[in-house]
């Protein structure tokens, strides 16, 4: 049986109050950071290493029931410095790419 995995979907935004020589996507490592967390809370389960697709960057969480995961993306969405214009994807572990599957815009109200 499939396992429902949520994709949080942030926009690739470059920080433009940072010097060009510094790094351009803190956000990424902040949000690494908050699901590493929620992981060790035992809230979700970060269910695969974040990565670059196409003009946004996503990260994977499972474990929990959809509305838990959609309440856990909507804080990574509404985290500071972290991108307008988030989105979730909810799909399961069986997926053949990424962004397959309903689209909930973040965060949420």
């Amino acid at each position: 049986m499939a396992t429902t995995v949520v994709e949080i979907h942030v926009p690739l935004r470059e920080v433009s109050s940072l010097a060009k020589t510094e790094y351009q996507f803190p956000w990424i490592d902040e949000i690494e950071e908050f699901l590493f967390e929620l992981e060790q809370q035992g809230e979700v389960e970060v269910f695969d290493d974040g990565e670059e697709f196409r003009e946004v960057y996503v990260f994977f969480v499972t474990g929990t029931d959809e509305n838990a995961l959609l309440v856990a993306a909507s804080r990574v969405a509404a985290l500071d410095g972290v991108p307008a214009g988030a989105f979730a994807v909810i799909t399961d572990d069986e997926a053949a790419e990424f962004g397959l599957g309903r689209r909930i815009d973040l965060p949420m109200p």
